[in-house]
């Protein structure tokens, strides 16, 4: 059960690198200058992006406990 363990670390990276792409996504729409209705449009797309990396970030997190439990 190690591919598991790997899995799961490449997954659980690929959500903290989501979470990171949401932060800078978020500081880029803030420092744009844009009116509120563009905004608040593209700080929603961000919150569901959040979610989803949050998601997969604990999905890899839960590969990796279930590997090591197997193991």
């Amino acid at each position: 059960m190690e591919w598991l363990i790997w899995v799961g670390a490449a997954t659980a990276l690929a959500g903290v690198a989501g979470l990171l792409w949401c932060i800078v996504y978020t500081l880029r729409a803030r420092r744009a200058d844009l009116d509120e209705a563009t905004l608040r449009v593209r700080l929603q797309r961000a919150v569901v992006m959040n979610l989803v990396a949050l998601m997969v970030s604990a999905l890899g997190l839960m590969m990796v406990v279930v590997g090591i439990l197997l193991s």
